[in-house]
């Protein structure tokens, strides 16, 4: 951990809203002073109608080096990147930024290649899988994508906003990686649960699947962090599943995050 920041200091906020539950700010900066990087990572609450006016004072300090963002700022954050990875401009998302040599930004999108790899850490085998992803927004659709990156056999997508899941699967579809199609929130004949909502977060939550429908042969992971064990792993590990959390998934992120402010 950076110990005492001084004007050498390059500086890496993380923005979002609610901004309480994260975790990266003390594990990047550490991370940074691992890799003997004078730099450190700053939560910032912003409110979503607030990003426009924020992007533009955040743009303006050249001492910043780096942007991370969460929700519920990853679709707009991206209208704001010059230059980003074709995972990012296929989507239309990004959950980091970095600056480019002219002061521009540069988007990525891990939050997939993240998630995907902590569940196959906890244990779960995607290659081959038959999963359901509930969930169509901007962690949702990276980890779709991500998902059949790493070789499952179908993806039923589902989302409360029917359009959503519709234009997300239009959107991964014809990617030639496997079978997507949209369908109800029920995990009946699938080898993974994968919850991409904030369901959870709140309480009074309902279940993202309802848990008398889980069973031990399914893996199961939630993108939720912050929480500790959410009622949905609660009810996975009832049912004798196997799990990853958000935690997890936030543990996964740190070297791909540390890698890309420092253009690696």
């Amino acid at each position: 951990m950076l110990e005492s920041p001084n004007g050498e200091t390059r500086l890496f906020p993380i923005i979002g809203d609610p901004i309480i539950y994260v975790k990266s700010p003390e594990r990047l900066t550490s991370g940074f002073a691992t890799r003997g990087h004078n730099g450190i990572c700053i939560p910032m609450q912003v409110a979503e109608g607030d990003l426009d006016g924020v992007m533009d004072g955040l743009s303006r300090i050249s001492n910043i080096d780096g942007l991370l963002v969460t929700m519920p700022h990853k679709f707009a954050a991206h209208e704001y990147c010059a230059t980003s990875s074709e995972r990012a401009r296929l989507l239309k998302v990004v959950s980091v930024m970095r600056r480019n040599p002219d002061g521009s930004w540069h988007g990525d999108m891990l939050d997939g290649l993240a998630f995907v790899k902590a569940q196959i850490d906890a244990g779960a085998r995607p290659d081959g899988a038959r999963v359901l992803l509930v969930g169509a927004g901007g962690a949702g659709s990276a980890i779709a994508i991500a998902l059949l990156e790493s070789g499952v056999r179908e993806l039923v997508i589902h989302d409360a906003n029917e359009d959503r899941a519709a234009e997300l699967m239009a959107l991964v579809g014809g990617s030639g990686l496997g079978r997507v199609i949209v369908g109800p929130p029920d995990p009946s004949g699938c080898d993974l649960v994968c919850n991409a909502t904030p369901l959870g977060m709140g309480d009074g939550d309902i279940l993202p699947v309802a848990a008398d429908l889980l069973d031990r042969s399914m893996f199961v992971g939630d993108v939720i962090a912050g929480h500790g064990t959410t009622p949905f792993l609660h009810a996975a590990s009832a049912a004798g599943c196997k799990t990853a959390s958000g935690d997890e998934m936030v543990e996964a992120v740190q070297e791909m995050m540390l890698d890309f402010m420092l253009g690696k």
